[in-house]
């Protein structure tokens, strides 16, 4: 639906990664008034420590949208320039937690995109642990903002099924489609004024159980070969491409390395080995043994390294 200028809503947009740049496209896309864009403040970032732009910058500045940058949140010059913007409506995609002093300003609210079904996989992390603990569904959630990271009333929910061994960033790449459906859609709605807004509450009962999604720390990409292969293959996709699972293995005698997996399938076999053994003919196959059978390593990548297939890395590389 195409919005006449004259009846669009003003917006604020609020977002830093690539996800919401896309979200923010769809937008504009849409015919809608973006009178700001907030993002994170430019940040030394690479090797070279070079100054990077977020990609909401970098795309709101192409668009020529103004831009603003808080170090503060709170801050009342913040605060009184967003008031001076008269937005009708504030979106949010991937940024940071807003003081109420912010989020109350529009008159039509502000609202959050979420990529889960909430109240499930409330958190920083929903994709990576909606694939970690093996769901057959995903989906994203509009919501308001209110006091609590991730519990304002529900707007709208669309669902998203999942592949059997899809991966962070390919469930990542359905939610920014979906994710961008379902803004465009929410804005037209707060602006009709026809949306009933639901207590997440009234959701919880229908799930046997809530699971949280937090941050991804390192040790959570340690790979542990006593699960079973099933589990195993579910956590490395669930961290790839980034932040990667990892593991130790020994590449040469009295000489081990850290090894990030990126894809790999479950073997139900039988053995007789230790979980976490290595075993390749080194030619076309690595495998690791696992509480209830094996894995195979379809890509991985050594330290310095680029990402390869195993025969890849095979053909330039010996295990022990």
């Amino acid at each position: 639906m195409y919005i006449t200028p004259e009846k669009s809503p003003r917006i604020v947009f609020m977002g830093t990664p690539e996800l919401a740049s896309h979200v923010l496209q769809a937008i504009v896309n849409n015919g809608f008034q973006i009178v700001a864009a907030v993002t994170a403040p430019d940040r030394p970032a690479g090797r070279g420590r070079k100054i990077r732009q977020s990609p909401v910058k970098e795309l709101a500045d192409g668009l020529n949208i103004p831009v603003l940058q808080p170090e503060n949140l709170k801050s009342p010059e913040f605060i009184s320039r967003l008031k001076s913007l008269k937005p009708d409506i504030q979106v949010v995609v991937a940024f940071r937690m807003l003081p109420e002093s912010v989020w109350a300003i529009p008159p039509k609210g502000t609202f959050n995109l979420h990529a889960s079904l909430l109240p499930d996989y409330r958190g920083a992390a929903p994709i990576n642990w909606t694939i970690i603990n093996g769901e057959k569904e995903s989906g994203v959630t509009t919501f308001l903002l209110d006091h609590q990271i991730d519990t304002g009333k529900i707007l709208f929910q669309k669902k998203i099924p999942l592949q059997t061994y899809e991966t962070a960033g390919s469930l990542h790449e359905k939610v920014k489609t979906a994710g961008a459906e379902l803004v465009v859609h929410t804005i037209n709605a707060l602006n009709a004024g026809t949306v009933k807004p639901m207590h997440q509450e009234e959701l919880v009962s229908g799930h046997d159980q809530l699971h949280k999604a937090p941050k991804i720390h390192k040790e959570d990409c340690r790979i542990n070969w006593d699960k079973s292969s099933r589990e195993v293959v579910n956590h490395i996709h669930g961290l790839s491409p980034v932040p990667g699972a990892f593991c130790e293995v020994k590449v040469k005698q009295d000489v081990s390395a850290l090894i990030k997996i990126y894809h790999a399938r479950p073997m139900e076999v039988t053995h007789d080995h230790e979980p976490g053994k290595l075993l390749t003919d080194n030619k076309s196959y690595i495998r690791f043994t696992t509480g209830d059978g094996m894995v195979e390593i379809l890509e991985l990548q050594l330290p310095g390294k680029k990402r390869m297939s195993t025969k890849e890395l095979l053909r330039g590389m010996q295990f022990e």
